[in-house]
């Protein structure tokens, strides 16, 4: 009997393969479960969520319905019409967001960058704050006059500077926004605070750019001009014929191009030194003064000479261009009143900027400069640190050019690239999207720019503050 039962067990299966068994399909059942709760979760409230978040990245209705079909049964996809649906109604409900945020931002945005973009030849007019890159304006239409602008600036009570191109729109705008603002004043009352404007130092650069790159064609065509001219007098002599009149014109032809490239080296050097100019320190590491700056730029601009040169020296002339050495030489003396203290903190800040991008034995010559200039800076003021943080701040946070702006113009053309008609309500979304999603990489990494404008919102996720009432969201704000 031993023997049978021994016998019927080598048969079987072992107590240690059912256990393993059991642990197989124990597994199996979880990864079920597991898989059908995430088809449960990616319920209607997910897939609008999904459908929000992608339009709002520039995706068009037909890629949303695309990925949806992905990660859903071919019998739940929704149609395109109802992805819409779903868009257009989170775009309606942002508006309402929007409107409590921008008046809870209205005391944290003193400076913005504008611009005009147009889709299908209607502006949008765009605002940027440049520091945290936060998008508080994008107005569709009706115009870029400066009546259109105005509406906009007009919403902000607290602005205080922009930097913009030299439209004339943009221009006139901030003027009725001043004149608005000094009718509101009571007679009695102080002055109000007066807009400031800076000429926009990424346009301008863009120009002498744009010209100094012609400027090397038009050498380039003369060059390959009298080399072909080369070739002709080869091929003439080869031949046996009288080389005489070719080779005349090769040498004017060659003398041209000398005299072309020395007109591109000459203009070359005029944008270095205008470029120089332009920037906050001089070569000696001190920040630069209205004269000075005014001064090299007239030096600069003699050289170029033309009208092509015509645009790019009539930017240069203009008195805004230096409006942010202006700006930010008055922000320095309200901080730091002695000036020997503020030159010496702001050099040590350039040393300091220096030290950080250097090398190797330089970085041995800059710490050596910065150990001096801290001495110097104890010597000045016992206390200066204190005074070395708001020199850093200011520094830190100047602004010379609206590239803020261009950065929220290129996801809007981007989504432009795939819709036939952007909506208000679009723009709102897209808008509400862009504030609340943390920024992926550079010195913003992981901070929305809400958060980086100061702004306490009560939750972080976009999604969840689209789905809060208005008024309940502005009474969070407000506690």
């Amino acid at each position: 009997m031993v023997q049978a039962v021994a016998s019927e067990q080598a048969s079987g299966i072992s107590s240690e393969d059912l256990w393993a068994e059991k642990e197989r399909l124990k597994a199996e059942n979880a990864a079920l479960w597991q898989a059908w709760s995430e088809t449960e979760d990616l319920r209607e409230s997910k897939q609008r969520e999904l459908a929000s978040a992608g339009s709002a990245m520039g995706l068009s209705l037909t890629q949303i319905v695309v990925l949806l079909a992905i990660v859903l049964p071919s019998r739940m996809v929704p149609s395109r019409a109802t992805v819409g649906r779903w868009v257009q109604q989170s775009a309606q409900q942002s508006r309402g967001i929007l409107e409590v945020l921008d008046r809870a931002c209205q005391g944290l945005a003193l400076v913005w960058c504008l611009d005009e973009i147009f889709l299908h030849r209607e502006p949008i007019l765009m605002g940027v704050e440049p520091i945290s890159l936060a998008w508080l304006a994008g107005q569709r239409g009706p115009d870029r006059r400066g009546e259109s602008w105005c509406q906009v600036i007009e919403q902000w009570p607290n602005l205080e500077h922009v930097t913009a191109d030299g439209g004339q729109g943009l221009e006139r705008g901030v003027k009725l926004a001043n004149d608005a603002r000094r009718q509101a004043c009571e007679p009695a009352s102080e002055a109000p605070a007066t807009i400031t404007m800076g000429l926009d130092v990424f346009h301008t650069q863009r120009e002498l750019e744009r010209v100094l790159q012609r400027v090397w064609k038009q050498v380039e065509s003369q060059m390959e001009t009298a080399a072909k001219a080369d070739a002709t007098v080869e091929q003439a002599k080869r031949r046996g014929q009288d080389t005489r009149g070719v080779a005349g014109s090769a040498g004017r032809a060659w003398r041209k191009a000398e005299r072309l490239f020395d007109e591109a080296v000459q203009a070359q050097e005029a944008v270095e030194q205008i470029q120089g100019a332009l920037s906050w320190f001089d070569a000696s590491g001190h920040l630069s003064t209205r004269e000075q700056a005014q001064q090299a730029l007239d030096e600069a601009t003699k050289p170029l000479q033309g009208e092509r040169w015509k645009k790019a020296k009539r930017m240069l002339s203009d008195a805004r261009t230096l409006s942010h050495v202006d700006r930010l030489d008055e922000q320095l003396r309200v901080a730091v009143p002695e000036p020997m203290l503020r030159d010496a903190l702001v050099h040590l800040w350039y040393l300091l900027k220096a030290l950080k991008q250097a090398e190797g034995d330089q970085r041995v010559y800059w710490s050596q400069l910065v150990a001096l200039s801290r001495v110097l800076c104890g010597q000045l003021c016992p206390d200066w640190k204190a005074s070395s943080m708001k020199v850093d701040e200011l520094l830190r946070q100047a602004v010379r050019a609206s590239s803020a702006v261009e950065g929220a113009n290129s996801v809007v053309r981007m989504h432009q690239g795939r819709h036939r008609h952007v909506s208000q309500g679009m723009l709102d979304l897209k808008r509400l999207y862009w504030n609340c999603r943390a920024v992926e990489a550079g010195k913003r990494k992981g901070r929305s720019p809400y958060e980086l404008l100061g702004l306490k919102l009560p939750t972080s996720d976009w999604w969840q503050l689209l789905q809060m009432d208005p008024q309940e969201l502005e009474q969070k704000l407000l506690t």
